[in-house]
């Protein structure tokens, strides 16, 4: 229980981005105080006062189910977010009726006034910036549509809603993926604890136990000989499953190949992988570990018995190199075309094939007694 529960790691926040819905809540309060007291000041001009105050009070209303709402997780939904934006901008669409031509000449504030706002930034805190973005435009636009004339001040207003929007998207964005990616590493090293963990086990135990089998039986021959080699070969596959590093994937659906590859080692064949991680999109490291495992696969069918294979990965950057090698006798020339001609597709469809769905380039070298090498390339 103790095992599992710390490869599980510690539980994530509630909401990555619950902060920029606290600060949500105070805004909506901050701009309601503020749309309020713009209201009293302005209500005896105003040519309908009783329709301003019957608008204050809606506002009051949509402003504790909204602080309701954003307070909690289950609130932040994307019905809530637009109903927000619809009904500020309804509310904002009465100030002709409310405000006098003087006032808007002389640029009163509209009733909503900045409590207009707070859909923008709601839409960036849920939505990311695109949605941010666009709320905050919206909001601009409806200004616009109410007041009649563009003007300096509207076009700065229409910009400060929109770009205020898309920053707290972008915020909201940033938050989330590093929520992810803090997860993924807190498993990764919980992960990796556990496996260092089952290593000392493993060698401790089961690895002395083939070592020492393998040994005794080298060394009693016959039949007890093979058993050696069975073991000896259990006890490398054991190694290399133990020392493979731990699976990774990124928030962008990337992932390590290396243990992909690891995991492939055997007696016969070794693997060589840099020691900083090697990302690609998850795809392409499943397509191109079934690339190399066809190809150990020929080189069991085709090379030999004693024929041995080295598997190479190089991270160059902008491109990585993935290469197969064999000492096995090599492939005739004509012999690949002839096996296609055949109907066995094992190279032209599991090797050919894959590589070129990745659209990487991959390079044969081989020859009559020069064993065979397999070189891939796919670029980022």
């Amino acid at each position: 229980m103790h095992a599992q529960a710390a490869a599980a790691g510690p539980p994530v926040a509630e909401d990555p981005v619950a902060h920029l819905w606290r600060g949500t809540v105070a805004l909506r309060i901050v701009t309601f105080l503020f749309a309020l007291g713009n209201a009293a000041v302005h209500s005896s001009g105003y040519q309908r006062p009783w329709l301003a105050w019957a608008v204050i009070a809606v506002m009051a209303a949509w402003s504790v189910f909204t602080v309701q709402a954003y307070s909690r997780r289950a609130g932040r939904r994307p019905w809530v977010v637009v109903a927000d934006l619809v009904v500020a901008c309804g509310l904002m669409s009465l100030s002709p009726l409310i405000m006098t031509p003087a006032q808007f000449l002389y640029n009163v504030p509209l009733i909503t006034t900045i409590w207009a706002s707070v859909p923008a930034v709601a839409a960036g805190a849920l939505g990311g910036q695109v949605a941010g973005g666009l709320a905050g435009f919206a909001v601009g636009l409806g200004t616009y549509l109410n007041r009649g004339a563009l003007s300096v001040d509207l076009v700065r207003d229409v910009v400060l809603l929109a770009g205020a929007g898309f920053v707290v998207g972008m915020v909201s964005t940033t938050a989330r993926r590093s929520a992810v990616r803090l997860a993924r590493a807190l498993r990764a090293e919980a992960a990796t604890a556990e496996r260092e963990r089952l290593a000392r086990s493993i060698h401790d135990g089961v690895l002395q136990v083939l070592a020492r089998v393998r040994k005794r039986g080298v060394e009693l021959g016959g039949e007890a000989a093979e058993l050696a080699r069975l073991a000896g070969e259990q006890e490398v596959a054991l190694r290399s499953l133990v020392a493979a590093a731990p699976s990774e994937s990124t928030v962008d659906g990337d992932a390590d190949l290396r243990p992909a590859l690891q995991l492939l080692a055997t007696p016969r064949v070794q693997v060589a992988t840099p020691a900083t991680r090697v990302m690609l999109p998850a795809t392409t490291v499943t397509e191109l570990a079934a690339v190399v495992r066809e190809a150990l696969s020929n080189v069991e069918r085709h090379a030999g018995p004693d024929a041995k294979a080295w598997v190479l990965l190089e991270d160059l950057g902008e491109e990585v190199v993935l290469s197969v090698r064999d000492d096995g006798p090599g492939i005739p020339p004509g012999r690949i075309a002839v096996a296609e001609a055949e109907g066995r597709m094992g190279i032209a469809k599991s090797i050919r094939g894959r590589v070129e769905a990745l659209r990487g380039t991959l390079e044969l070298q081989t020859g009559p007694g020069e064993g065979t090498e397999w070189e891939v390339r796919v670029y980022r």
